[in-house]
């Protein structure tokens, strides 16, 4: 666990325009959880199982899961919780909204999460809402990372916690050799032939992994963003990071 300083992200090559993001999961979106559990050996559980305890709720919490996608850390937040915690996943695909409302109302949860379409850069929401505000596998998505943890940080409650989970580069060798060949040959290939899409979806992630800031990096980010305490924790030798940072209560 790291805490750090603002340290200034590259700049993007990878196409992440709303247009382009948004077809892409839409395309994909039947085939998303499957390949999502396949493709990492169902570690990417695992990974939302630590986030949910490395975060923990409480009953009676507000919780906003940003680019849900199809639910999965907003569902594991309602499990964590016991179904006592009022919680929002938000994301603007559709078809993947689609899937993770079917997903809460099978597990019994319609009553205790709502799902609602919006944009990361544009949160339809006011300020300081949320004890928690959290994103799995997304901000990576978000066409300008900045906005998008500044509007993270404003809907989150002075003293709650902003939690974000994201694919990382392991730096331990021989594994991050190991791992990169698969990441970038393999992984594409199977994504690719198994969810077929017309905006190389699968290739689109480890190109946008590649280029996301990461480590020193995001947390200098997010404390640019208005948070502080900013703390960065590797998982899995180092393939996904949860970053955690607090926005600083009021002193009134």
């Amino acid at each position: 666990m790291t805490t750090t300083a603002e340290i200034p992200a590259p700049a993007p090559t990878v196409d992440k325009s709303a247009s382009r993001v948004r077809q892409m999961f839409g395309e994909i979106a039947g085939r998303y959880d499957f390949l999502n559990h396949l493709l990492s050996l169902n570690i990417d559980r695992y990974w939302r199982w630590r986030t949910v305890r490395m975060v923990p709720p409480e009953p009676g919490m507000k919780i906003l899961d940003m680019c849900t996608g199809t639910g999965d850390l907003a569902l594991a937040y309602n499990k964590a919780a016991s179904g006592e915690a009022e919680i929002v996943g938000a994301d603007f695909c559709h078809e993947m909204l689609a899937i993770g409302h079917d997903k809460g109302r099978k597990v019994g949860a319609e009553s205790t999460i709502t799902f609602v379409e919006a944009d990361a850069m544009r949160i339809p929401l006011g300020d300081d809402q949320f004890d928690i505000v959290c994103v799995a596998f997304g901000l990576r998505n978000v066409a300008d990372t900045d906005t998008g943890l500044r509007e993270m940080t404003r809907v989150c409650k002075p003293g709650g916690k902003v939690a974000v989970l994201e694919f990382s580069t392991p730096q331990w060798q021989p594994f991050k050799s190991i791992y990169g060949w698969y990441f970038r040959n393999v992984l594409p290939k199977i994504g690719q032939l198994l969810a077929r899409n017309t905006k190389s979806a699968y290739n689109y992630l480890p190109e946008s992994v590649g280029e996301f800031a990461q480590g020193e990096q995001l947390a200098g980010m997010m404390q640019a963003a208005g948070l502080t305490d900013v703390r960065h924790t590797a998982l899995t030798l180092g393939v996904a990071t949860l970053y955690v940072g607090e926005k600083q209560a009021s002193t009134n």
